[in-house]
């Protein structure tokens, strides 16, 4: 089959991605017993892809030695210099210099063997901790600096998305979970995208292998039962979008399809993936030297579904259950949808972002704003079970962050408070009461939508102000009150 049927999307200025993508995460379940991979050998395999118009892989630092075999690839073998590298940065929470961002930059240039990075997708675990902008920021400055080709974003929801973008940093692309089972990188998600000029990577897109005639009118696996963590992961995944027998009626849907169109399972339901709005390639994993699936990932560009067709597969979705929550929110809260299961007692491990000081009285924070010092306040204050936060803008050291966007400064202000109350030994789930002061009457609806995004299943009470705020860069300022609820032993 001709590469040029390979379809492409330009990502960004100088960047351009074969649709198909192939994903090397596979590489650290190989190797996983501690077998390192020989990377000249493993290198080896990647050459069909890219002869053949897939010349697009992605990977991340905590593949293995994946981006070690994808730079032995693009330096010594003949294909190499068509490839286009995609990497992420998943670092530990916590505070984040220049030097460290930079740090990491420089490893991943070093394991590529390249003297840029095509994409560097960046994951954050926890958004009440701001240091993942400050990430960003300092990403945003090395693209500047020629380091960096394109940023891109992996496992974010739509509100962090947009922080992020309206605050100046060039995002090009949000990997994410978006299959047949799980819907979430519809509705909002793609919307915003399809508004900026973000392009949606999807993965997941196959549930790492449940969708194949492999599992078509087999009986349920038992989740210890399960060959890799990919499989594991995604049996979560159909667990929670209603089971495995509304799984099976998507798959004989699938199968009717893929006969009349003479296309597999898997290939049908990349197929309608690709013809998601915003999304700009599906990333179809890979075991090198294993199980190539070349011919099934060409045949995506060799035919098209129907009208009839995509309206049948719509048909079988409405079945399943809809994956609550956002985008990413699998490793935030539950469901927690990762091949480990429950990451609770993970999150609960990262650092208080603010130093608590105690009184006789009282407990306080500061967040380090020049208004706390200068009009003698604190951020938030802890006597007993209350916990009063003070009106909270969108201020990040000497930043405004979000920029003109409402909806954006709204849900960084949460994510302050947020902060603010887990320094203190509470939770946002906590908040009995909030009052929101609006700067401009027309923004009121974007700042309420994000509050109730963000409050929908605690629903304090809440008030809304039209004030003059100080300072024309603020749109909201929002205090909060909390009452920690004690656990019953």
């Amino acid at each position: 089959m001709s590469s040029k049927n390979v379809e492409t999307y330009k990502l960004a200025k100088g960047l351009e991605i074969s649709r198909a993508v192939t994903g090397l995460w596979q590489i650290a379940d190989m190797e996983k017993d501690g077998n390192t991979l020989d990377p000249v050998n493993t290198a080896k395999f990647m050459a069909p892809y890219a002869a053949s118009g897939l010349f697009t892989f992605d990977m991340a630092d905590h593949y293995g030695s994946a981006e070690i075999i994808a730079g032995t690839f693009k330096k010594n073998q003949s294909e190499g210099p068509k490839a286009r590298l995609l990497t992420k940065w998943v670092p530990k929470p916590g505070p984040v210099t220049r030097d460290q961002v930079r740090e990491a930059v420089q490893a991943r240039l070093d394991r590529l063997q390249v003297k840029k990075v095509d994409l560097l997708q960046y994951h954050a675990w926890k958004f009440s901790n701001p240091y993942w902008l400050d990430a960003l920021i300092y990403l945003q400055e090395l693209k500047e600096e020629g380091l960096i080709g394109a940023i891109g974003t992996t496992n974010f929801d739509t509100a962090h998305l947009r922080i992020a973008k309206s605050s100046g940093v060039d995002l090009v692309s949000n990997q994410i979970s978006y299959s047949l089972v799980d819907r979430r990188g519809g509705g909002q998600m793609a919307d915003y995208c399809a508004e900026n000029g973000i392009a949606i990577l999807a993965y997941g897109t196959l549930c790492g292998g449940f969708i194949s005639k492999k599992w078509l009118g087999k009986a349920e696996p038992a989740g210890d039962g399960l060959a890799n963590w990919s499989l594991m992961k995604y049996k979560r995944f159909i667990d929670t979008a209603g089971g495995w027998a509304k799984f099976q009626n998507l798959l004989e849907v699938l199968n009717k399809v893929g006969t009349e169109t003479d296309r597999s399972i898997s290939t049908v339901a990349s197929k309608y993936q690709l013809g998601q709005k915003a999304v700009g390639a599906v990333i179809i994993g890979a075991r090198l030297g294993e199980n190539a699936h070349i011919e099934d990932a060409l045949s995506l560009f060799t035919f098209e579904l129907s009208k009839e067709q995509r309206k049948e597969i719509k048909g079988a979705l409405k079945l399943l259950d809809p994956i609550p929550g956002d985008c990413g929110d699998e490793y935030r809260k539950p469901p927690y949808l990762t091949a480990s299961g429950d990451l609770s007692h993970h999150l609960e491990e990262f650092p208080p972002v603010y130093t608590s000081i105690k009184t006789a009285t009282k407990e306080r924070i500061d967040s380090g704003t020049t208004w706390e010092t200068l009009a003698g306040y604190s951020r938030a204050v802890r006597i007993g079970e209350r916990v009063l936060v003070s009106g909270t803008t969108a201020t990040h050291g000497e930043l405004a962050i979000g920029h003109k966007d409402p909806a954006a400064q709204a849900h960084f202000v949460i994510d302050k408070i947020e902060a603010s109350l887990e320094s203190l030994g509470s939770k946002l789930s906590d908040v009995v009461r909030t009052r929101v002061f609006v700067n401009n009457m027309s923004d009121w609806e974007a700042i309420s939508r994000a509050h109730g995004e963000r409050f929908a299943d605690i629903r304090p009470a809440n008030t809304m102000f039209i004030a003059k705020l100080i300072g024309d860069e603020y749109l909201v300022e929002i205090e909060a009150e909390a009452i920690i609820q004690s656990v019953a032993k």
